[in-house]
């Protein structure tokens, strides 16, 4: 596993193309910088790795598109030392995003397969995370409430049981539509049981289903 000179400079250039596109948090940026997106990507993709866009992981998942990933990051405000709950861990990129921010990443991943795979990859590369292989409906009760909550992937509506989850003055941020696309949507928590809404725009994620898959 290589991160050499080449891919520092593609992976710059990526980021760039990020920052063009309206990301201008520096934080997010950096750690952008730093992750070795090629190394989260099957061999026969990793040429395409710093290209802006979706590619497959297996079991019918993705990793997501650099801008996007970054857009959600920039909408959930990590600070170092969060305690952070990732719903679908995938390939483990996101997790690694945040885990250079400084935060405490806790990660639910439905497909066994995709669990097993990324709780040994990610940790070879020096990102420990804590791994769950459950239903990221569900969210994690018995390590709650956390600062923030991300979902990577598009609901069909806010999962009640996350909301519970999340502090007061925490910040969920959730894509909310149908199977062809999704509203970004963020929510703060501001009391036992208040929250604020806001929408940022429509993209494109695989669903979030219900239940652990074999």
């Amino acid at each position: 596993m290589k991160d050499t000179y080449r891919h520092k400079g593609l992976r710059k250039n990526l980021v760039e193309e990020v920052r063009i596109k309206g990301i201008d948090d520096e934080r997010v940026l950096d750690a952008m910088m730093k992750v070795p997106r090629h190394l989260f990507m099957d061999t026969g993709l990793q040429k395409f790795a710093y290209k802006d866009q979706a590619f497959p992981i297996g079991c019918g998942q993705t990793i997501s598109q650099p801008y996007t990933v970054a857009y959600q990051t920039q909408l959930l405000d990590v600070q170092r030392h969060h305690k952070v709950l990732e719903i679908g861990t995938g390939s483990g990129y996101q997790a690694a995003i945040l885990i250079e921010m400084g935060a405490k990443v806790y990660t639910i991943e439905r497909h066994r397969e995709l669990y097993l795979k990324t709780q040994a990859f990610l940790p070879s590369l020096g990102y420990k995370a804590n791994f769950f292989y459950g239903d990221g409906y569900e969210g994690l009760e018995s390590y709650a409430p956390f600062d923030r909550i991300l979902v990577t992937a598009g609901a069909t509506e806010i999962p009640g049981k996350l909301m519970e989850q999340l502090k007061n003055y925490g910040i969920m941020v959730v894509p909310l539509g149908d199977s062809s696309s999704q509203v970004m949507t963020k929510i703060v928590r501001k009391g036992e049981d208040e929250y604020e809404k806001t929408e940022h725009g429509r993209f494109v994620f695989v669903p979030l289903l219900k239940g652990r898959s074999l």
